[in-house]
């Protein structure tokens, strides 16, 4: 069975290749347009939706086709990746000493089928000084990455504790994307 990756995602590459996934990469290319009114989970969903339209269209019906999208919600406001290293560093600050949680929306296409789930964890950062801010900055590592950190980095010695699956905060929950592979006869184990 062919699979495809719709995501040029180093993370997510390297957690499918973690299971032992035969898998081919092609990132969706399409604008991500978030719409207004949905709630974090409708979010991911709908751009995981999109981007596996758009790579699905590319291939044959017979082809399985993996999307995924992360947005982190703190204080009610979503934060993708960062624009630039001052809007990773407003995000750090907002994150700074409180909880938030990280959403991945996941979507397989397989046969015509589309089959869409959300994930959330909850993530808790410690204080984080100014001073740690900046420096984390300075590292580029906040700069392709949603909410502007990466809890498998540089960024691990700022989170206190999560409550959820650490792989979706990677961007890729694998129980959940496990459920749905085996659903169409992809089984991991």
């Amino acid at each position: 069975m062919r699979i495809v990756l719709a995501s040029g995602s180093p993370r997510r590459k390297e957690l499918l290749e973690m299971l032992g996934l035969e898998f081919e990469i092609c990132p969706a290319r399409g604008e991500e347009s978030v719409q207004e009114g949905l709630s974090p989970e409708e979010t991911v969903i709908s751009l995981a939706s999109e981007k596996a339209r758009e790579v699905s269209a590319r291939f044959p019906g017979d082809t399985v086709v993996i999307a995924a999208d992360t947005v982190v919600c703190a204080e009610g406001e979503l934060l993708g990746k960062p624009r630039d290293r001052a809007d990773a560093v407003r995000m750090l600050k907002l994150l700074s000493g409180r909880s938030h949680y990280v959403y991945t929306g996941v979507c397989v296409m397989y046969g015509g089928v589309s089959l869409a789930e959300a994930e959330a964890t909850e993530v808790r950062f410690r204080a984080v000084s100014d001073e740690e801010i900046n420096a984390y900055a300075d590292t580029g590592e906040p700069m392709d990455k949603a909410g502007a950190y990466g809890i498998q980095g540089k960024a691990s010695v700022l989170i206190e504790g999560i409550n959820g699956d650490y792989y979706n905060v990677m961007g890729l929950p694998l129980c959940r994307l496990g459920g749905i592979l085996k659903t169409i006869g992809v089984h991991l184990l």
